[in-house]
């Protein structure tokens, strides 16, 4: 997935160049970019294709509709009740599942043509399970895109929306981002992700402080204790990566913007015990790799080329909805360097 996942990231790159500098509202920027990967990355097409465009808008309307955790996940209901859903969540469910399916319907023609690209999407409709040696259904496949193009778009472009406020607001951080990333030809190297090591940094201290998903529940699988409350099998816990990453008792400065804590003790131990933006164990999420290949270069790229500055009296608020976004954007001035 590499190469979709660096033509992706120097389009956008040059996208921006290409604006006039003024304010921008980063979020709407980074919605963008990440949705062009996914797409590239999954289908081998831009964001500019006319079915991408549709499904990144309807994603975008989605997201908006709902709450950070769905009160049905804390009741064992039988499937056929309502979750109460907020009005216009469901519609625009079906709206995307009904796109998506018409792109997945497109791949698979290609396959049986032997037209179809070698990306993501091709080797997954293509690869058979071990114990059955059967392939993925249409309706199969369009639960696996959907939940990739979510986990991978909306986290990556929450993630990359902070990251640029903190080096915005964090101007030594920035310069020393932007001489590290110099390394960067014009269209880099997959190997050149390994030097750049304060990006990295940056990028997983706003992973810490702004997690993409702010909290998730997870089920016991067998009886535990948390304090002085026991816990049968089958209960529901919230799990809040937001206050655990800045928990006093476990960070030094756990409030304070600081990339150099990962070369630190404290800073390495809390990476084992504490930090979990994409989850822990069994249910770790699988994109990590992946975003923080994304992160870590988009950062780099912008850096090398434009400066970030804060806009007077626009200090983003965070809320919840599917992701940890700001309430009125985030705004930035873009300058070329």
């Amino acid at each position: 997935c590499a190469l979709p996942i660096l033509e992706g990231l120097v389009q956008e790159v040059r996208l921006l160049h290409g604006r006039p500098i003024e304010e921008v509202e980063i979020e709407e920027e980074t919605s963008h970019a990440a949705a062009d990967i996914i797409f590239r990355t999954l289908f081998s097409i831009p964001i500019e294709d006319a079915l991408a465009a549709q499904v990144f808008h309807e994603f975008r309307a989605y997201q908006r509709t709902q709450p950070i955790l769905n009160l049905a996940a804390f009741v064992p209901l039988p499937r056929w009740l309502p979750r109460f859903h907020r009005p216009g969540t469901r519609a625009a469910a079906l709206r995307i599942r009904a796109l998506i399916t018409e792109l997945t319907e497109r791949r698979m023609a290609e396959i049986r043509a032997g037209t179809a690209p070698d990306d993501l999407a091709t080797k997954i409709m293509t690869t058979r399970a071990p114990e059955t040696g059967e392939t993925f259904s249409t309706q199969e496949m369009v639960d696996q895109v959907a939940i990739f193009f979510l986990a991978g778009h909306e986290t990556s472009a929450s993630a990359l929306a902070w990251a640029f406020y903190l080096v915005a607001t964090h101007p030594d951080w920035q310069e020393r981002l932007a001489e590290e990333a110099q390394v960067l030809g014009e269209v880099p190297a997959f190997s050149d992700i390994a030097r750049l090591r304060l990006s990295r940094d940056v990028f997983r201290e706003t992973l810490r402080l702004y997690p993409p998903v702010p909290m998730m529940v997870r089920e016991t699988s067998c009886p535990e204790r948390f304090r002085d409350r026991a816990l049968r099998t089958g209960s529901q816990v919230v799990l809040s990566p937001w206050h655990q990453h800045r928990h006093e008792r476990l960070w030094e400065n756990p409030h304070g913007f600081d990339p150099a804590r990962w070369g630190t003790k404290n800073g390495r131990q809390c990476q084992r015990e504490a930090y979990m933006p994409f989850s822990a164990g069994p249910r770790v999420c699988t994109g990590a790799g992946f975003a923080m290949v994304e992160g870590v270069l988009m950062l780099s790229l912008i850096l090398r080329d434009l400066r970030l500055q804060p806009v007077e009296g626009r200090v983003p608020e965070p809320v919840a909805f599917l992701t940890v976004r700001a309430r009125d954007g985030i705004h930035l001035r873009v300058d070329k360097r």
